[in-house]
């Protein structure tokens, strides 16, 4: 008989052996069942269904625990510990950890799970028969995904990055009753900073593709943000000195872009629609509350149309 690692199997129980546990018929070798590794009670001559995996000290054991996956097979793990040398260790259910290595990881520290992040992974052996993940891709995930229905149309959804490139994040969107999910990318210019492997991250449907996979996007609709936005920068200006900020049209994007953590075009759809609602008015390079005197003259409301 051959154990292989990672795999389910079924063995006739051989003898005890206090203080260790349970010695099973592996054929050609006897395996140990620790006591720790039981999940009932269990005596010489049952047969039980058991989990083969190497121990420590690399020997083949078994566990009568259920692990999250097998040999072959892909799952969604928590990363429980991180080792900067080494990679990440996910939780399996099995009380022990399985070794997702550095080289699997991007090339981008900044990018790289974190304790608590979740990855797609899948079950393998190294070259020397030991149990190790390596991230899934299209391949593995592509056959579990489902495509989006039409009604999920700028629909916000949580989603989980499993592939971050710089050109864009590829994530799979939380399928919730429907399943395991669709497979989705936020591209770069749609994301409001970098996502790294493993993280979850809320994002809104854009547009779903005839192969049934979606476009996404971290930000609101315009007309939404430009609302959320206008609502933001009129509370930041009342809480101004003066009711007065030194940020107008003729701001540079990127003083803009970390001041307010929006872009440019966002930041000049949010002052239209304050100043065509006569709320603000702007005076070279600044920009102020609109005061009573202000309201009846109607010059600001011409300032959207610049």
């Amino acid at each position: 008989m051959s154990l292989i690692a990672g795999t389910m199997t079924k063995l006739e129980v051989s003898r005890e052996v206090s203080p260790y546990g349970f010695f099973l018929d592996g054929g050609d070798r006897d395996v140990l069942l620790h006591y720790s590794e039981l999940t009932s009670e269990i005596k010489p001559g049952d047969t039980v269904e058991v989990f083969i995996f190497f121990d420590t000290e690399d020997r083949i054991a078994a566990t009568m625990k259920k692990p999250y996956l097998t040999l072959g097979e892909t799952a969604l793990l928590m990363v429980a510990d991180v080792h900067p040398r080494l990679g990440c260790f996910l939780e399996m259910g099995l009380g022990r950890q399985l070794l997702l290595p550095i080289r699997e990881l991007p090339e981008l520290k900044e990018l790289h799970p974190q304790i608590g992040d979740h990855v797609y992974v899948m079950m393998e052996h190294d070259k020397q028969g030991r149990l190790r993940a390596r991230l899934a891709g299209e391949q593995e995930l592509a056959p579990l995904a489902f495509h989006a229905p039409d009604s999920w149309l700028n629909e916000w959804f949580n989603a989980r990055v499993y592939k971050p490139l710089q050109m864009g994040t590829f994530v799979i969107i939380d399928g919730g009753v429907l399943g395991f999910g669709a497979i989705g990318m936020v591209h770069s210019s749609e994301r409001t900073r970098l996502l790294r492997l493993g993280e979850e991250v809320k994002v809104r449907v854009s547009h779903i593709r005839e192969d049934g996979r979606v476009n996404l996007s971290m930000v609101p609709r315009k007309e939404v943000g430009r609302t959320d936005d206008a609502d933001r920068l009129l509370a930041f200006l009342k809480e101004r000195p003066g009711g007065a900020m030194p940020y107008s049209d003729a701001t540079p994007p990127d003083i803009i872009k970390q001041r307010f953590g929006i872009s440019k075009s966002a930041f000049k759809r949010a002052l239209g629609k304050l100043m065509k609602d006569g709320l603000i008015t702007q005076k070279e390079s600044w920009t102020y509350l609109a005061t009573r005197e202000d309201a009846p003259a109607g010059d600001d409301h011409n300032h959207d149309k610049r």
